[in-house]
């Protein structure tokens, strides 16, 4: 193109006055550099053009060299990008026997045994714990909220942590480990306690099944499963032994008035747990075996199902077949937080963590002091009284209480929110918060930062909701 413009621009200035003008347009496209004495009117033209285009030339010149500098730039990017992701490969696989969680240092989400399950009855899966759970079904929270309420919900919590403690020192370890207090105990009985750590905060809250003399079934918090198996471990002495079965164990929960109606569809009667925290070790459901246990995370009657992973999808099944004349739903973890809440049952990350104590938390029941010693009780005694507690909250204005609100008095900002939300049920908004001691007293008046906006509320009594025993 550069030839053809350069014959153009000989054609237009052929008329132009002066000696020997073709000559000295050539000397112009011959040399870099042409004398101006020697050129006339018409040719001074011609030099400026051709200036023009040696600018031309060289921004030319300049765009090729540009474009090829970015080709071997991205040349080169693409592998390093290519090296990056075969060593991310390589750690991807060498770190996947170590963790299943972890990829190439990236967290990935695991599924329960029941994933599959979930997706065919539309669940809608989100991350939770580090799995894949689903939020809500087709029901929707409020539909399951109100299912598990009048009739019957059914919940996959195989996220959840199992852990087998064995030996003669078993429950010297556990004692020390927990605040409760695990000496007086009948073969199947469950008991829930709080774990702390040597500044009396909590590590985690969890429930501790006596199988049989030295042997002890633990179910942690998913989230915390891998820190208190090591926190465990840590601090373990004695013949004790201490065996985390998580990966090869599925928990399946059924909650609600009609739970034990349908549970008899399936097992016989003298073989379902009598009492409210207590299980049965040689369960079946048909012909799969399993652990029962009678305890809950909604405030209503309900068991639990234990059962190895591989046999979990086909209890799910045999369950909502055996309810669907009650109502039975499937519920996801939507409804299980309002309904937790609703019965004012702590959640760990919210009303507990590692800085809280469990007295400032309201477990006082579940602290036993006289205890000889355990894992942050000198802690707790140097610290006296609790100077923070735990206290129930309702709405008076308009406005919905939630996680991480400030809790003011007037112009004085006493305290927050650890959890809220509006509740089904009780078709009223209601939080938990943590305030100082002198604000606990039930009635007490207060104000919550909703949106920068206050919304009054009172200080109430928990729980929130509690069933009636029949």
């Amino acid at each position: 193109s550069g030839c053809r413009s350069a014959e153009g621009e000989v054609a237009a200035n052929s008329q132009a006055k002066g000696p020997n003008s073709d000559d000295t347009l050539e000397r112009q496209w011959g040399t870099e550099e042409v004398n101006p004495y020697c050129i006339s009117r018409g040719e001074i033209f011609q030099v400026q053009k051709t200036e023009t285009h040696k600018v031309y030339g060289i921004a030319f010149a300049v765009h090729v060299y540009f474009v090829r500098f970015l080709f071997y730039k991205i040349l080169r990017f693409s592998m390093e990008v290519k090296s990056r992701n075969s060593a991310d490969a390589a750690d991807k696989k060498a770190c996947a026997a170590e963790n299943p969680g972890k990829r190439g240092g990236i967290f990935v989400e695991k599924k329960t045994p029941l994933y599959e399950t979930h997706v065919k009855y539309n669940g809608k899966m989100v991350p939770f714990a580090g799995y894949l759970l689903p939020v809500q079904y087709d029901t929707g929270v409020i539909g399951e909220h109100m299912a598990v309420r009048e009739a019957c919900g059914l919940f996959d919590v195989s996220h959840m942590g199992e852990i087998l403690c064995r030996g003669k020192d078993a429950l010297a370890n556990l004692n020390y480990l927990l605040t409760n207090d695990y000496t007086e105990m009948y073969d199947g009985q469950a008991r829930y306690s709080p774990m702390c750590n040597e500044q009396g905060g909590v590590v985690d809250d969890l429930i501790v099944y006596k199988v049989q003399e030295e042997h002890y079934f633990i179910v942690v918090n998913a989230a915390n499963r891998e820190k208190d198996f090591a926190w465990m471990k840590g601090h373990a002495f004695g013949d004790v032994t201490f065996t985390d079965i998580s990966d090869s164990t599925a928990q399946i929960a059924l909650q609600g008035p009609k739970a034990l109606e349908i549970l008899k569809k399936l097992v016989r009667e003298e073989e379902i747990p009598e009492k409210y925290y207590s299980a049965r070790f040689n369960g079946r459901i048909r012909e799969i075996s399993c652990i029962i246990s009678r305890t809950g995370y909604t405030g209503e009657d309900g068991f639990e199902f234990y059962v190895p992973a591989q046999n979990a999808s086909a209890l799910w099944e045999l369950l909502m077949e055996a309810g669907k004349e009650e109502g039975l739903v499937c519920c996801g973890l939507g409804a299980r937080d309002t309904l937790r809440l609703e019965a004012s049952m702590p959640l760990y990350g919210h009303e507990l963590n590692d800085e809280r104590t469990p007295l400032e938390a309201g477990l006082q029941p579940f602290v036993k002091m006289r205890k000889k010693d355990f894992i942050g009780k000198s802690a707790m005694e140097e610290k006296g009284d609790p100077k923070m507690k735990r206290v129930g909250l309702k709405a008076v204005g308009r406005g919905i209480l939630r996680e991480q609100q400030e809790v003011w008095d007037q112009e004085k900002k006493i305290g927050f929110i650890t959890s809220g939300t509006f509740c089904p049920y009780l078709k009223q908004a209601v939080a938990m918060a943590v305030v100082p001691a002198e604000y606990s007293a039930a009635g007490r008046k207060v104000q919550a930062d909703v949106r920068g906006r206050k919304v009054d509320a009172l200080v109430v009594d928990l729980p929130f909701y509690k069933r009636k025993k029949k």
